[in-house]
């Protein structure tokens, strides 16, 4: 734990002495709540509903889930970099964990994470968007509803990892972390209504583990749009968004740990 406290202390350091990261990671998010909401409200039907209102409450749960995601990319980018400028192999050449350069590094973009949610859920509450539980006895669920999407974003994150020790190059490890990424969040309940897809792609998107983070955020923040769905993660959201998180990160950072010990820049 302290090997990766420390490699997670090195990575925030250079964060903040290389502050267009951190800009350019909330500029992204923050165009995509802009343009859902001004672009596709009024055109997308909710329930029974085309209220631009209604949509943007709908919008921000998946917008947040895609956010934390997209974070998948930056640090595959990143450990790709260390590779390259053979950083990885010194570290390797130390008295220390064998997991704790990734634990640390997907720690570190943990942190950057929930400073991109705080700022995107500040820009969101700016457009319009006013969570259904507000008030002082369901503060809890909100903040549950915020806790599911860092987790899955730090699942996602050794995903990220993984791709970025497997790839030569950062640029490779960038475009490998988002080709996948779309599918992934496009084939999913984060910006329609799953219950008006064909029904082999609904049940993709019903199964998708990301669904599942977006349907418990809206079950928490109290937003219009649950999917009406027979499907075991749509009936039980929060409990199905723990299960994937868990796993993903039990198998992916398994994988990355291994793929670092054999690694070489």
């Amino acid at each position: 734990m302290n090997d990766s406290l420390v490699i997670a202390r090195r990575n925030l350091i250079r964060m903040t002495r290389i502050p267009e990261m951190i800009l350019f990671g909330l500029i992204q998010p923050i165009m995509f709540v802009v343009l859902f909401t001004y672009v596709f409200g009024g055109s997308m039907k909710i329930g029974d509903s085309t209220d631009p209102d209604v949509y943007k409450n709908f919008l921000m749960a998946g917008i947040f889930a895609q956010t934390v995601t997209f974070a998948t990319a930056g640090a595959g980018a990143g450990i790709a970099d260390d590779m390259h400028k053979g950083l990885i192999d010194r570290f390797r050449s130390l008295p220390m964990a064998r997991g704790a350069v990734l634990t640390g590094r997907t720690v570190a973009d943990l942190v950057q994470t929930a400073l991109t949610l705080l700022v995107l859920a500040l820009v969101a509450l700016v457009v319009g968007w006013r969570p259904g539980s507000v008030d002082p006895t369901n503060l809890g669920k909100i903040l549950g509803g915020f806790g599911l999407l860092l987790l899955l974003g730090y699942a996602f994150t050794w995903i990220g990892a993984l791709i970025g020790l497997s790839v030569r190059t950062p640029e490779a490890a960038t475009s490998g972390g988002l080709i996948w990424l779309f599918p992934v969040t496009f084939i999913s309940n984060a910006f329609v209504d799953s219950g008006q897809m064909t029904p082999w792609l609904r049940h993709i998107a019903e199964w998708n583990p990301f669904s599942a983070t977006v349907q418990a955020c809206r079950q928490l923040f109290g937003d219009p749009g649950l999917s009406q769905s027979d499907a075991w993660p749509m009936q039980h959201p929060v409990w199905a968004s723990l299960i994937y998180s868990a796993l993903i990160i039990a198998l992916f950072r398994t994988l990355a740990v291994r793929k670092y010990r054999s690694a070489t820049a």
